[in-house]
C-alpha cells in the first residue's frame, strides 16, 4: 500500500451495528437521530437491529447526520468514526468546574446572609 492511499479495513460488524455505533459516538438518542434522519424511531430501531435496511437515499442522510461516510456505513470499509475522547472529557470537566464555582458562590452568599441575620437577631435579644 502506498503512502497516499488511506488504510482501509472491514470492521466485521453489520450495517445495523455500524449505525448504532456511529449514533452513539455522535451522542444522539434514537429519537433525536430518527427525527434528524426523517424516519420514525421504530424504523431506525429496525435498521439498528438489522431487521430491515435503509434505502440508498436514507443511507446518504444517515451518513450526514451521523458524520460518517456512506461507504463505511454500507460495508464497514474505510475509516470508522472516532470518539471525541479527551476533548469531550475536558469540556465536561470544565462544565463541572464552572457549576461548582457557581455553587460555591451561592453557598458564600447564603452564609453571609445567615451571618447578617444572626447578628441582627443577637443584637435584638440583647436590647
Amino acid at each position: 500500500m502506498n503512502d497516499m492511499t488511506p488504510e482501509t479495513y472491514d470492521d466485521g460488524d453489520t450495517l445495523g451495528g455500524r449505525i448504532t455505533h456511529a449514533r452513539d459516538l455522535a451522542g444522539l438518542e434514537v429519537e433525536e437521530a430518527a427525527s434528524r434522519i426523517g424516519v420514525t424511531t421504530e424504523t431506525l430501531s429496525e435498521w439498528e437491529t438489522d431487521r430491515s435496511e435503509p434505502r440508498a437515499n436514507k443511507i446518504m442522510t444517515l451518513a450526514g447526520v451521523l458524520g460518517v461516510s456512506p461507504a463505511w456505513l454500507i460495508s464497514g470499509a474505510g475509516e470508522a468514526p472516532q470518539s471525541q475522547g479527551m476533548s469531550v472529557a475536558i469540556d465536561e470537566m470544565k462544565g463541572e468546574i464552572n457549576r461548582l464555582r457557581e455553587l460555591a458562590q451561592q453557598v458564600t452568599t447564603t452564609v453571609e446572609s445567615l451571618e447578617s441575620r444572626l447578628s441582627t437577631l443577637t443584637r435584638a435579644t440583647r436590647d
